[in-house]
């Protein structure tokens, strides 16, 4: 259970760079399962590049603000399987997405109606790797309606279901998303529960399901903890990711996370499952992704285009040299 004793030593260790000293996980590869890249700079994906982060997925989720119409929607959703699938090649990092309706905006049910008609026309797009994030907020019966909805459009597609569980009366709303899920037939490996905690972990191995953390600066779950609930419950069906969005929150969370494992002794092997592989396993179940695509680097030619567009502005040229505190 998080307490303040916890939350403290979250806040110490997030809060003091020396801690995490990338260079002992230097040579690993790194799979983020779950960041919001439409919320960040091209700087973070340098940083996330840099760092070993070899493939990330972006789930759709809540803007900050209600959407107010259906196009706002569907030009969300083509941006997570156009632009922003392109911004990440541009770094070398390969991107998928998983598509679907946000338990947030589930509740506005006339709008939510809408959505659910256009979802089928991006669920079998290149690069979506599952339907989510789903599930509760506030644990309504809107949002347990279009829950079930999309799960049952996750088995009709074949796809992995990414599940969001709520901030508020947790262990609840893990309970309820996973009882719902086996209720609609849905096989438990193909499920990834997020936002974990103490609270939650053991009853999500047990019932089969998939483990996933975010590390997410003095809230969801620092970096310290992970390392002991990975010590406690081991490396299989356990993985991290940073849910890095518009808020504080930081996309080096991954390799930072892998590096205080090594510092606290867990094996590289280890290491590898919780911030790599697992992932690979749980998503591949889409047929999306291959892991040959990570073994060897991409060209990237920051010159190519993507509907007229670049991510170079007003002549600029491709960083050459990472070392230079110049810019020219």
């Amino acid at each position: 259970m998080c307490c303040s004793n916890s939350i403290e030593r979250d806040k110490a260790m997030m809060g003091a760079p020396e801690a995490f000293d990338i260079s002992v996980v230097s040579g690993m590869k790194f799979f983020d399962p779950h960041v919001h890249m439409t919320s960040r700079t091209t700087d973070d994906y340098q940083a996330m590049a840099d760092a070993g982060v070899v493939a990330l997925i972006e789930p759709a989720f809540w803007l900050g603000q209600p959407r107010t119409g259906l196009d706002s929607f569907r030009d969300y959703y083509s941006s997570l399987i156009g632009w922003e699938r392109f911004r990440s090649s541009q770094f070398g990092i390969k991107h998928y997405c998983t598509i679907g309706l946000n338990s947030r905006e589930a509740n506005n049910e006339s709008l939510a109606e809408q959505v659910m008609e256009i979802l089928p026309l991006f669920i079998y797009k290149e690069g979506v790797v599952g339907i989510g994030e789903i599930g509760f907020d506030d644990q309504t019966a809107a949002e347990e309606k279009y829950y079930r909805a999309q799960l049952e459009l996750a088995k009709e597609a074949g796809l992995p279901v990414q599940i969001h569980t709520p901030h508020r009366d947790k262990k609840k709303g893990t309970q309820r998303s996973m009882d719902i899920a086996i209720e609609h037939g849905l096989d438990p490996y193909s499920v990834i529960v997020d936002h974990n905690n103490e609270e939650t972990v053991k009853e999500v191995l047990d019932r089969g399901f998939f483990a996933a953390f975010t590390i997410y600066p003095f809230t969801k779950m620092g970096n310290e903890r992970m390392v002991e609930i990975v010590k406690q419950y081991g490396p299989e069906r356990i993985m991290v990711n940073s849910a890095a969005d518009w808020g504080i929150s930081d996309p080096l969370a991954v390799p930072k996370t892998a590096a205080l494992m090594k510092m606290h002794g867990l094996s590289n092997e280890a290491i590898e499952l919780v911030t790599y592989r697992n992932a690979i396993t749980a998503f591949a179940q889409s047929g999306q992704i291959d892991e040959a695509d990570f073994n060897t680097p991409q060209n990237i030619d920051q010159s190519v285009k993507f509907e007229g567009n670049t991510i170079l502005r007003g002549g600029q040229q491709p960083r050459t040299d990472k070392s230079s505190m110049i810019i020219s």
